[in-house]
């Protein structure tokens, strides 16, 4: 062995904890295994009153580890067990044909395509008004309130006026979902534009006046990158807000597909472990959406040269 091996001393159990906790590994694993085990007490704690109904009904001797055994085993639980819905995920993910309507993959595509059509409308939109609200008075005083106002009628309610409006001119399938999503995602865009457009310093503004900028030139070169860094953050929130949209927008129609057609369906039929399943695919959706962002983000402040 070499001098500087046996210089070094041996890391212990301790080090090696507190290095994993230094980092996001350690406290993401403690949260996850916290909510497994909670998880898991629920299931128990819900479904319990079920089966020790029926134990009495069939007089029937039982202790506290057949009913926490049968609790996460029970057909059509009040709240499923985590290992009953990963057994869902595997079979309509992995071992279901992505063509079938009993594959959660073929469910998701149908939903993050009005996703994602919602999102690029509902951002081109809510860029455009936060670009006339900054620049045009009467727009700041006229538009931005109902704006705002806009977002305190319930999705519920609109819903399905939307479908049933565009249902009549010819309008169905992906459009009607997508405008669902974009009424919600442009209102973020909207207010997170308008604070980053309006972030630049009033001496910035000056001093680009004093060089006789004209407007397209103070809004390319100072305007737009200050606000890119609002726009990115209200784009994360836009996307999830999106993916929400298109759920709701599959509820009122009855939908075939999409992740809100399993919802109902398993909402129907009491199938709360595939209710479970379709939850936890699109939260899975939502984070993926997000991280994608956050790359974008990332791509974005490398060709402007900015460090992290």
């Amino acid at each position: 062995m070499t001098t500087e091996a046996l210089a070094t001393p041996p890391v212990s159990a301790r080090g090696l904890l507190a290095r994993a906790f230094a980092g996001r590994s350690g406290p993401l694993a403690v949260v996850i295994l916290a909510i497994i085990v909670l998880w898991y007490a629920g299931a128990v704690w819900l479904n319990a009153p079920v089966l020790i109904d029926g134990y009495e009904r069939r007089d029937v001797d039982w202790s506290f580890s057949q009913l926490a055994g049968d609790a996460m085993a029970m057909e059509r639980p009040i709240l499923p067990a985590p290992h009953q819905v990963v057994a869902e995920l595997d079979k309509t993910i992995l071992g279901t044909s992505i063509t079938s309507k009993r594959s959660l993959v073929y469910h998701a595509w149908v939903t993050l395509s009005s996703t994602l059509l919602g999102f690029v409308m509902g951002t081109l939109l809510g860029i455009v008004l936060a670009v006339g609200i900054v620049h045009v008075k009467t727009l700041d005083r006229s538009l931005l309130p109902w704006v705002i106002a806009s977002q305190t009628i319930p999705i519920l309610a609109i819903a399905p006026m939307i479908i049933v409006v565009l249902g009549n001119i010819g309008f169905t399938g992906l459009v009607p979902k997508a405008l669902i999503s974009m009424y919600l995602c442009f209102f973020p865009v909207t207010i997170g534009m308008v604070k980053g457009l309006r972030a630049p310093d009033p001496l910035q503004r000056d001093l680009m006046r004093t060089y006789s900028a004209s407007t397209n030139q103070v809004f390319w070169k100072l305007r737009w990158p200050s606000s890119l860094p609002f726009l990115f953050a209200s784009l994360k929130v836009a996307i999830a807000i999106s993916l929400v949209g298109a759920i709701v927008g599959e509820l009122p129609t009855g939908a075939q597909a999409g992740i809100g057609a399993r919802l109902l369906v398993g909402s129907y039929y009491g199938q709360t472990v595939q209710i479970w399943a379709a939850l936890l695919t699109a939260a899975a959706m939502a984070g993926l959406l997000v991280a994608a962002m956050g790359g974008l983000e990332r791509l974005v402040n490398r060709r402007m040269g900015v460090r992290a």
